[in-house]
């Protein structure tokens, strides 16, 4: 017996964990990368406006979870479907906040070495969580969970 818990959906990594080191990568290349994109006011504006957003998005993912009473972590049990709140415009609030709020910083930064990261975050996000993460749902919760993909968006 290895103690490991089965009640999960197996993602290939946490995605704060996911964030940092995808945040890392994308400072490091900003540093050695010296081009920048030149951004008005405006526009470094907007972009710390996406980050707002995205920011607000996700705190508001987190509370409907807690809230619903189920685990935020991925690498503990669902013990619900939340379909309400965010969950009722995309089923991937958390997610979609985290793209969002690496975009806006990146953005704000002007920096295209920066967003390169945000590839890799997206790529393992969708292949290494979401569809793992899907998987576990529809096997754990059956017709309810397919009910509600076939009603609310993956992403947007």
């Amino acid at each position: 017996m290895s103690g490991a818990p089965t009640d999960t959906p197996g993602v290939l990594i946490l995605p704060p964990w996911l964030f940092l080191i995808c945040a890392a990568s994308g400072t490091i290349a900003h540093l050695v990368c010296p081009y920048r994109f030149a951004l008005a006011p405006w526009a470094r504006a907007a972009a710390f406006g996406l980050w707002l957003a995205a920011t607000a998005f996700t705190l508001w993912g987190v509370r409907t979870m807690k809230a619903a009473g189920t685990n935020v972590r991925p690498d503990r049990p669902a013990l619900s479907i939340v379909s309400h709140g965010p969950f009722a415009m995309t089923r991937n609030p958390l997610y979609l906040g985290m793209i969002g709020l690496f975009a806006g910083v990146g953005i704000a930064m002007g920096s295209p070495a920066f967003l390169t990261a945000l590839v890799p975050l997206v790529v393992v996000l969708h292949f290494g969580v979401v569809l793992r993460e899907e998987s576990y749902l529809e096997a754990k919760f059956g017709d309810s969970y397919r009910d509600y993909k076939a009603r609310v968006r993956r992403w947007i």
